[in-house]
């Protein structure tokens, strides 16, 4: 059964297909393309960052079972979007664009994103 005072999920900064630099964490520095947003979590897969191993057991399609390399999340307060203009990490806000919708912008060039 639902709640009924469940709230809406917050906004965040970042999003599917955004390249994003890290920003603190073992990662530090790294940067890539955000491959899977969790936002109930706040915490985003970023490609080939924060790599983790995982030990698959033996099954009937893999026999012999195997050790993959797959990437973990990362939460969103240690990413940072990169501005496609500059190559550099920025801060993001929020404007009306001219038909009154909120857009996402680059606080370091004022472009939108």
């Amino acid at each position: 059964m639902e709640s009924k005072n469940k709230k809406a999920p917050a906004k965040l900064h970042i999003r599917k297909g955004d390249t994003v630099k890290v920003i603190s964490g073992n990662a530090k520095g790294e940067s890539g393309v955000i491959t899977k947003v969790l936002v109930d979590k706040s915490r985003a897969t970023v490609e080939g960052v924060n790599m983790i191993t995982k030990h698959v057991k033996p099954n009937a399609q893999n026999p012999q079972g195997s050790i993959e390399k797959l990437e973990g999340a990362i939460h969103i307060s240690n990413l940072m979007v990169v501005d496609p203009k500059t190559g550099e990490a920025t801060r993001t806000g929020r404007k009306a664009n001219d038909k009154g919708k909120l857009q996402r912008f680059s606080k370091k060039t004022g472009e939108l994103l």
